[in-house]
């Protein structure tokens, strides 16, 4: 069972011809309201690649909670762990250009008052995956993470949006999921060395392996259209990308890291949840929106064939 800890949000995605520019103002072709939010779409991600998901997190006590929620509950997810804050829901505007490329403004709201408190202890356990990303309050996901350790359950943590985190409690997480930006911003503070302006793709991997040997946690560094790089076990794995012509790449990083946590979680190895993961986010590419984009595991397995190296 996977439990996801993290940020529900509504959606607000704006089909733009291009990202503006500060001060620029840009007239969207479209606009669509829908459920997002790192942790939901993790949570909706898993879900629909087959596993049984159980998420923790806030929304507020207005009418866009309803929204929120409304594709957990249609993924299947238990929500009886979603408190309800004064604040209000989190909301995310996301401008969408023409080559599917985004960027994307967030209010926490509720958001902020995630705790794990409402999270039932039969929930963690050696045979639970912990699920967190990096939208709710760190104090709340330190402490969630130290009681699922002391349980023996799994723990994966997507480090997005990257902040500050203390080497100690990356320790106590099995596997770390970072994209290219996040390794770089990680590695440099953990070093305490400037960022580069430019980085290779062996910088990519030494980056990896650095945070490998100072965490001992296995490292995945998603790459967009180059796949996935991973070192687990002190072992370097490279996955390409399922080739596409992407629509909207919106959620594409929740697909990957929701379906490579459902693969470890139902007992398969690293190499193939990776490219479970890798598939999900190829797909997720093809559709508009975080959650509604989101492949079902019957699907994955149907490309999964069409990945090179298969």
């Amino acid at each position: 069972m996977i439990t996801v800890f993290g940020s529900l949000n509504v959606d607000y995605i704006f089909q733009v011809p291009h990202l503006p520019t500060p001060g620029e103002t840009v007239l969207a072709s479209g606009m669509q309201v829908l459920p997002g939010g790192k942790g939901a779409n993790q949570a909706v991600a898993a879900a629909r690649a087959g596993a049984k998901v159980c998420m923790v997190g806030a929304v507020g006590r207005d009418g866009l909670s309803e929204i929120a929620l409304a594709g957990l509950l249609d993924a299947g997810v238990d929500t009886s762990a979603v408190a309800q804050s004064p604040k209000p829901t989190g909301t995310a505007a996301i401008n969408v250009d023409a080559q599917g490329e985004n960027a994307i403004t967030v209010s926490s709201g509720a958001n902020l008052d995630a705790r794990g408190d409402s999270l039932d202890e039969e929930n963690l356990t050696p045979r639970t995956t912990l699920l967190l990303q990096m939208e709710v309050p760190m104090t709340a996901m330190a402490d969630l993470i130290q009681r699922a350790r002391k349980k023996g359950s799994c723990i994966v943590w997507n480090l997005a949006p990257m902040q500050s985190v203390d080497l100690a409690l990356l320790k106590q997480v099995d596997c770390l999921i970072v994209n290219e930006g996040e390794l770089n911003q990680l590695h440099s503070k953990l070093h305490q060395i400037p960022r580069p302006n430019h980085y290779s793709a062996k910088d990519v991997e030494q980056k990896a392996r650095d945070i490998f040997t100072l965490t001992g946690q296995s490292v995945v560094v998603t790459l967009g259209v180059n796949g996935t790089l991973a070192v687990h076990n002190n072992t370097l794995l490279a996955v390409p990308a399922l080739a596409i012509s992407p629509v909207d790449t919106v959620g594409a990083g929740d697909a990957f890291t929701g379906a490579f946590t459902a693969a470890l979680d139902r007992g398969e190895t690293f190499p193939v949840a990776l490219r479970w993961g890798n598939v999900a986010g190829g797909l997720a590419c093809l559709e508009t929106g975080a959650q509604s984009s989101l492949p079902t595991a019957a699907k994955i397995s149907e490309h999964l064939a069409a990945l090179p190296g298969a």
